[in-house]
């Protein structure tokens, strides 16, 4: 296996990270959504406030994280418009210390990334002018054991050390590790790799074929509650006659990321799954008004003048944020398999190489891929879905501390 696993640390990643920017669960959602823009993977982590001004982040505060798909869901149920946007993170966020685990600079790659396939999607870790190196002599975790590093072992340096901690403790900074900086760094790295980056990810069993689909006929509002924890998405799917499931969008974290949340929960609450990823067209949309009427206060009425009648404002995705006006219409209870925008599926072949479905994540800034069938005729055969953990698992495969 690559050396580059056991010789590269995660203080190595941290260069140019900015420090962490806290949003608390007392925030409301409207900060979160500005936080979630920017943010990697849709989703951001929420913390308890400090107990004092200078209190440093640290893992006892996380609480969980809060994401694109959270808000949108919390917006439609809660059914009173854009005032749901007013609520506190803390109503929304779903407690789960898990997903975050606090790490010394000096951990080595390799136990980062088994931290990272068990779950974790975070990592806090202190920038401090003190640490440097790049070697896996500065490791601290090997195996799951926490170790001592190399340069405290005599009594000078250790005594040194608890100096600079005591006097600097005041001072450190902090920054988030996201699985998308790991995945920028192994592309940094395709060389040492080799030969894996450029194996079909079908050879490499990256491709996981218990993902998450739903009808397109379903509700939008309860494909949602079938979306797992990671990735972070369902595929919306028409079965042919023979049981083939033809990827048709999914509703995921990272495509709501930049939406306007309220158009969002309207159209969750409204229409179906395949309404709801693939959209219509400003010129030839369905207009609200054929729709029953919507559980959320937001009226679905454009207001175009004093003295002038209301007239129905038409549903488009891009009133929700990720459609472009060259999106194909969609007939209610109709679909169409080929469409245009940024609504369509992010996808590969089986036969697509690891590298190549890594560059497609990191410039969609996407959390996942869809797999299409390379034996099909047809180019919207669903088979499986590559997401992080699928990655990450492909590359340390053969990892072993032998290798070392």
């Amino acid at each position: 296996m690559a050396a580059v696993f056991f010789h590269h640390v995660v203080g190595d990643l941290t260069v140019g990270k900015p420090e962490v920017a806290e949003l608390r669960d007392t925030d409301t959602l409207d900060a979160a959504a500005r936080a979630i823009a920017a943010s990697p993977e849709g989703a951001v982590p929420v913390w308890r406030p400090r107990a004092t001004p200078d209190e440093p982040p640290s893992g006892a505060r996380f609480l969980g994280m809060i994401s694109a798909l959270d808000i949108a869901a919390f917006v439609a149920a809660a059914g009173v418009g854009d005032r749901a946007m007013a609520a506190v993170v803390g109503e929304v966020v779903q407690p789960n210390p898990g997903l975050l685990r606090e790490v010394d600079p000096g951990t080595r790659l390799i136990d980062a990334l088994d931290l990272m396939k068990q779950g974790v999607k975070r990592f806090l870790v202190r920038k401090n002018g003190t640490w440097r190196g790049i070697s896996k002599r500065f490791s601290v975790l090997y195996n799951g054991k926490w170790l001592k590093n190399m340069e405290a072992t005599s009594p000078s340096s250790a005594s040194s050390s608890r100096q600079l901690s005591s006097s600097t403790s005041s001072t450190y900074k902090f920054c988030c590790l996201s699985r998308e900086d790991i995945l920028r760094f192994l592309i940094g790295c395709l060389g040492a790799l080799a030969p894996i980056p450029l194996s079909p990810i079908s050879s490499l069993g990256a491709i996981n074929p218990h993902y998450c689909h739903v009808d397109a006929s379903v509700p939008a509002i309860e494909a949602i509650q079938k979306v797992p924890s990671d990735p972070s998405a369902v595929a919306v799917v028409e079965t042919t006659a023979d049981g083939t499931r033809k990827i048709i969008g999914d509703i995921s974290a990272y495509k709501l990321c930049k939406c306007d949340y309220v158009a969002a929960a309207w159209a969750l609450a409204n229409l179906s799954a395949g309404q709801f990823v693939i959209g219509a067209d400003d010129n030839e949309s369905t207009p609200i008004s054929a729709i029953p009427e919507p559980p959320i206060s937001s009226s679905p009425v454009e207001e175009i003048g004093p003295g002038r009648s209301p007239r129905a404002k038409k549903f488009s995705s891009r009133s929700i944020g990720f459609l472009n006006s060259q999106a194909h219409q969609m007939a209610f209870g109709r679909m169409r398999s080929m469409y245009r925008g940024r609504s369509a599926p992010l996808t590969c072949k089986s036969t697509s190489s690891l590298a190549a479905v890594m560059a497609q994540m990191l410039s969609h800034r996407a959390t996942h891929v869809w797999v299409m069938d390379a034996e099909s005729e047809e180019d919207s055969v669903l088979v499986g879905v590559v997401g992080y953990t699928d990655i990450f698992n492909a590359v340390t495969r053969s990892a072993s501390p032998a290798t070392s």
